[in-house]
């Protein structure tokens, strides 16, 4: 368990460090970077399941800024998002975004169901 953790983390840390040039990187390695934070407590079976939830809250905030285009971005039949990194249109940054906050949503819940399961605080 030990090691998916850490794999994970480094996966998060990665996705952290190639947001300098989003154009909100400081939101993004933030997200991302909380994420990390959480999957290295987890893997020190430190899991802080008050710390999940609050990630959780922030990222289910974020994302419902971003169900609209997400909901555009699906019908208009789910062109491809991934053509090319630059985002030539807006649903395409946008449902970039809403996806990665999924990732991240799944993550946290996880560590959430961990630490409860654990009786963490």
């Amino acid at each position: 368990m030990k090691i998916l953790h850490y794999g994970l983390a480094l996966l998060f840390f990665l996705f952290a460090a190639v947001q300098y040039n989003d154009p909100d990187p400081f939101r993004w390695i933030a997200m991302y970077g909380y994420v990390c934070v959480i999957l290295v407590l987890g893997a020190l079976n430190r899991p802080r399941k008050y710390m999940a939830l609050a990630g959780l809250a922030a990222a289910f905030i974020w994302m419902a800024t971003l169900v609209p285009d997400f909901i555009d971005w699906v019908k208009s039949g789910m062109p491809t998002i991934v053509g090319h990194m630059k985002a030539d249109s807006p649903h395409v940054e946008l449902t970039r975004e809403f996806l990665g906050l999924v990732i991240c949503v799944a993550t946290l819940f996880w560590q959430y169901r961990r630490a409860a399961a654990l009786k963490t605080v």
